[in-house]
Order: C-alpha cells, then structure tokens, then sequence
C-alpha cells in the first residue's frame, strides 16, 4: 500500500523531510535558529538545495548555536563566503549573523524564542484542511504581523513568505492536505 502524501514532495530528501519534520511543532530554540537561518538561506532557491546543505551549514554556523553565530567576526564571514557547501550569498551569510544577535535579544526578552514566537498562535498549531496544495497561501496576515515585527526588531531576510515558510516548518500551521497521512498524525496534541 503506498501512502498518499502532500503533493510537492518531488525526491527522497523531501520526501523524507515531509514525512519526519515539516508540520511537527517545534519547541526547542536551538532548533527553531537552525530553521530561521535555513529558511532565510533558501530565500529564491529550491527546498531541496537547502536540504542538500543542511549539514554543510550545521558545519559552518557552528552547529545553529545562536551564541556562537552572534560573535562571528567579519574575517570568519568571507571565510564562508568562500565555503561550496552553503549558499555563498553576502546578504544572507551576513542576515544569519544579524540574526543570532537579534535572537539572542528575544530570548533575554522573553525568557525564549519559542515563547515569542508560539505567541503569534496563543502556543496552538493552527489546523488548516486544504484539498489540493494550490489552496496553500504563501503568506498570510499572520505571516505578515510576524514578519513585521521580526523586521522590527533587526532581524533580516524574515520576509512574509520566508515567515509563512518557518510557520509551516515548525508547526505552527498545519499545511498537510487532508488526503495526506501525516495531516492527522501532525493535527494530534503532543503530550
């Protein structure tokens, strides 16, 4: 019997992706850092070129330790620069630095990213039901607020479509279509 999937898992990397992670809540800031910087590096690119990097930038960012990226030096980014198994775009290598720093300050906020971030959803998924993938927006109004506000506090490369992607990614919203068998597994409450 195969299982009917999402529609956009096209390779064994998506499709492992979608069936492990993509939807799952996230909690854990340490991962939550790793999917902003990851999803931030994708911008204008294919998911599955990220995928395929992921453990170069795991490598390079010093395994997503927030501290560690915040202190990195201008010497230690034209380094990566010059480093094939991440994206070798200044603006982002640079907006992951910034980034660190600007998560950094979240925390001190609020106790955690995860604690501001899981605000946004009052700390629930929001559980759509769409059909067909076509009926998946690529950003929405609450995108749109949580980009802003990201924005605001000096973060980059956190664009609406960027932010809906991070939502989908950490569970914040669940975007499986309801044909799909994880819609279910993924609309569960985790105890």
């Amino acid at each position: 019997m195969t299982l009917r999937r999402c529609a956009w898992p096209n390779d064994d990397l998506n499709i492992e992706y979608h069936d492990r992670e993509w939807g799952v809540p996230v909690h854990d800031d340490h991962h939550l850092f790793e999917i902003l910087i990851l999803d931030g590096a994708q911008a204008g690119l294919s998911w599955s070129t990220i995928l395929k990097k992921r453990d170069g930038y795991r490598e390079a960012f010093a395994g997503f330790d927030p501290s560690k990226v915040a202190r990195f030096t201008e010497r230690k980014i034209e380094a990566l620069l010059l480093n094939p198994a991440i994206v070798r775009n200044r603006l982002k290598v640079n907006s992951a630095v910034t980034n660190a720093r600007a998560f950094l300050r979240v925390q001190e906020e609020f106790g955690s990213f995860d604690t501001y971030l899981w605000r946004f959803v009052d700390g629930k998924p929001v559980q759509n039901a769409w059909k067909t993938i076509q009926q998946i927006p690529a950003k929405t109004p609450l995108s749109d607020a949580i980009s802003k506000d990201l924005t605001k506090r000096g973060f980059k490369f956190v664009g609406s479509t960027i932010c809906y992607a991070i939502m989908q990614t950490i569970g914040m919203v669940n975007d499986h279509t309801v044909d799909c068998f994880r819609y279910k597994e993924v609309a569960r409450p985790r105890r």
